[in-house]
This record gives structure tokens, C-alpha cells and sequence, in this order.
């Protein structure tokens, strides 16, 4: 019994620290890198990497919209109108921050899009779900524009 209960502890201790490893710096690189990797083509006017990345049950908030949208059929939707209008000569993410707790992480940033001399500046949350697929997926994005012109 005792070399059961042994075995137990010493899978259930192997067990956390593997998760520790998952929800630390790794985490935090796999999630930047998404994230960069689909605003790179977003910024090309491709929205096809955001739709990959986003689940099929994702809601989605922007100041554009006046209700959420539900769903990956309705983010494609509202997508498909923008497809190749977007040109973004260059972006910055500040101040990326991550935090994640079992299957789930929760990325947010500033950013700042540059056409020529201009700047749009803008708060992105996006809450990421680690399916059983291994795949990080999009459940909830949430835009807002920094400091919104008073009307």
C-alpha cells in the first residue's frame, strides 16, 4: 500500500510540475507568438490566421460593433468585408503580458498600427483555451480603442 501511495504522490508531484512548465515563460512565448503571427497577416489585409486561431464557440467585442458577436460563423462574416483592405505598414506590441492558469490564458497589449505617419492605438484582451487537440484557440477577443475621442 504504501508503494502505491508512493507512486501516486510521486505522478500526481510530476503531474503539477509539468503543468508549471506549461504556464510560465513557454506559455507566455507560444501565446505572443500567435498573437504576432496573426496580426502580422491582419496587417496584410489576410484575416485568415485570427479565424484559425479562433475556436468555434469564440465571442468577440470591437468598437465598431454594437453587440457581441458569437460565434466563428459570425466573425467570419464580419471579417470577409475588410479581407485585403488592411495595410498596416508597420505595428508595435507593448507591454505583452500573459497570464495562464490551467488551459486557459489571457493575453493583453497595447498596439499600435502605423499607416505611414499615422497611428491608430488601440487595447487588445484576447482569452486563449487549450483544447484537447493540444491547439491554443481564441475564446474571447475584446478591442477598444486608447483614449477614445470625446464627442
Amino acid at each position: 500500500m504504501a508503494k502505491q501511495t508512493f507512486l501516486f504522490v510521486s505522478f500526481l508531484m510530476y503531474s503539477i510540475m509539468s503543468f508549471s512548465q506549461t504556464t510560465g515563460d513557454n506559455v507566455t512565448q507560444t501565446i505572443i507568438a500567435l498573437e504576432k503571427n496573426a496580426l502580422e497577416k491582419w496587417n496584410q489585409g489576410d484575416p485568415d490566421e485570427y479565424l484559425a486561431l479562433s475556436a468555434d464557440n469564440v465571442t468577440y467585442f470591437d468598437p465598431s460593433i454594437e453587440r457581441r458577436l458569437d460565434g466563428l460563423e459570425a466573425l467570419k462574416k464580419y471579417y470577409e468585408p475588410v479581407r485585403g483592405l488592411v495595410h498596416v505598414s508597420k505595428y508595435e506590441m507593448l507591454d505583452p503580458q500573459v497570464c495562464a492558469s490551467e488551459g486557459m490564458a489571457v493575453l493583453t497589449y497595447n498596439l499600435h498600427s502605423y499607416l505611414d505617419s499615422e497611428v491608430s492605438k488601440w487595447n487588445c484582451t484576447e482569452v486563449y483555451k487549450l483544447e484537447k487537440d493540444g491547439k491554443w484557440k481564441i475564446v474571447h477577443t475584446h478591442w477598444s480603442y486608447i483614449k477614445p475621442e470625446l464627442k
